[in-house]
């Protein structure tokens, strides 16, 4: 069973009650919009863009949504077959002293090589097995690229907004380079990369909600629908053909966190309050399924993309767990596994093939978890203690089960190799002026990866080669 939090030494993004606030949150740049029904998207705007208006936006994610394929996503079933996974990434790194490394560094971002005397631990954490099997099935992954060629350009750093950004994504299409960012502030903005070549800034910014934003899911059948989840307990719509904000969604606590199953467009997951899960159904607007998870808040919910029907979920309770989605309807549904650390959990995913999970965790470690149930527990030391003014690290997985990317706390951008159990380089760049928390790899373009701050700037790496063929 889960361990009982109290007494951890928990920390989230913030300590507010479950309960969701009434409370207004100061905006600058528009007044405040009512937030009990839906939203135009002129009441929402704020210049932030050097335009007078977000007709450029609204145009590029509707040319891109008639672009995409279109029409019902299939709901695939859970079977699938053994591939061997095969990695890709070409990696190239020189093992080079910090007063080398200083000396040969240009404009470009530095890569250093750490320690390799540095290994996981595996003492002292619980790997319990649940009475159930978990399979997780193998997929050949495919991703060709060079660490070492990962730079931070100038012209790929933006401001999007004010104050802390706790949610960094980018716009699932390969026809357009599109960051999407929620704030502490209820703020939800867009930065179109493509537009720049425009001379435009290709910065879009909406007051959405009263509070910090905790998810954005872009509707997998229809790209120009996009939610928006917040700890004010609502869910909106952004509905970019209506142009309106529609409220989809309210509730008595608030909720941290939001996601959708892969080829399952009509139905939303979501956390609320203390450990709490709500399956909701877009079509009907009603909840399809409540069922109480963990004993404090979940960060995080993720799913298997190759055996469907497993579902993980991180808890500030110091526990990340796997669930069966077919047994969420049981009254007291219990988990397929545990995985535990010793302080919060802020961040569990499944990597890119489905036989990994990467937890991130308060207790200053970064958990991989693999193994046909997951049963392999290697605890990486990374010191994750990001205080109370910088949103809390979460490890993501790169293109391929390779690598996972985490910032640090000297501004620069962790690469730890799950094979090797230990951080291998680290990205910096003379561009960064702030230290990169939240993070996103793009679906389609491999090498591009978005980084988040707390002081609302976004940085977007991409590979030399790009620019190169350029």
């Amino acid at each position: 069973m889960p361990p009982d939090f109290k007494g951890l030494a928990l920390s989230d993004d913030f300590v507010d009650s479950d309960n969701k606030t009434s409370k207004s949150v100061s905006f600058k740049g528009s007044s405040s919009p009512d937030m009990s029904g839906s939203i135009s998207f002129k009441n929402a705007y704020a210049e932030r863009s050097e335009s007078d208006s977000d007709r450029s936006l609204i145009d590029a994610i509707l040319g891109v949504a008639k672009q995409h394929h279109g029409g019902l996503v299939e709901e695939k079933s859970d079977t699938c077959s053994d591939i061997e996974i095969k990695s890709q990434v070409a990696v190239l790194v020189k093992q080079e002293s910090d007063e080398n490394l200083s000396e040969k560094c240009d404009s470009h971002d530095l890569v250093k090589e750490f320690d390799r005397s540095k290994t996981c631990e595996d003492e002292d954490y619980s790997s319990d097995l649940i009475n159930s099997v978990v399979k997780a099935e193998k997929t050949e992954l495919r991703s060709h690229v060079d660490l070492g060629s990962l730079i931070l350009k100038s012209n790929n750093i933006a401001r999007l907004m004010p104050g802390k950004i706790l949610v960094t994504k980018f716009f699932p299409s390969n026809d357009t380079r599109m960051v999407m960012a929620g704030n502490r502030y209820g703020n939800v903005g867009f930065w179109n990369l493509n537009a720049m070549q425009d001379e435009e800034d290709g910065i879009n910014l909406y007051h959405t909600h009263t509070g910090p934003i905790s998810g954005i899911v872009v509707q997998q059948s229809c790209l120009s629908k996009i939610f928006t989840s917040c700890y004010d307990g609502f869910i909106r719509l952004m509905d970019v053909e209506k142009e309106v904000f529609d409220l989809v969604h309210s509730g008595e606590y608030s909720i941290y966190s939001l996601s959708q199953q892969p080829n399952v467009a009509n139905t939303l997951y979501f956390s609320e309050g203390q450990g709490g899960l709500n399956i909701w159904d877009v079509r009907t607007k009603k909840s399809t399924t409540e069922s109480h998870l963990h004993n404090a808040r979940i960060n995080t919910i993720d799913f298997n993309s190759q055996n469907l029907s497993t579902m993980a979920t991180s808890s500030s309770d110091g526990t990340a767990c796997l669930w069966d989605l077919r047994s969420m309807n049981a009254h007291k549904p219990q988990p397929l596994k545990i995985a535990s650390h010793k302080k919060a959990v802020h961040a569990a995913y499944f990597s890119p093939s489905g036989s990994s999970l990467v937890t991130t965790s308060y207790d200053d470690t970064v958990g991989i978890w693999s193994g046909v149930n997951f049963e392999d527990a290697c605890m990486i030391e990374h010191y994750n203690q990001t205080g109370r003014w910088i949103s809390t690290f979460r490890a993501v997985w790169g293109w391929d089960d390779s690598y996972v990317f985490i910032g640090n706390m000297k501004r620069g951008v962790d690469i730890i190799s799950p094979a090797e159990r230990r951080t291998v380089m680290t990205l910096q760049s003379p561009h960064m002026s702030a230290i990169p928390c939240r993070f996103h790899t793009h679906p389609y373009e491999v090498g591009m990866l978005a980084g988040a701050t707390s002081g609302g700037q976004v940085y977007v790496w991409t590979t030399g080669q790009e620019y190169a063929e350029e």
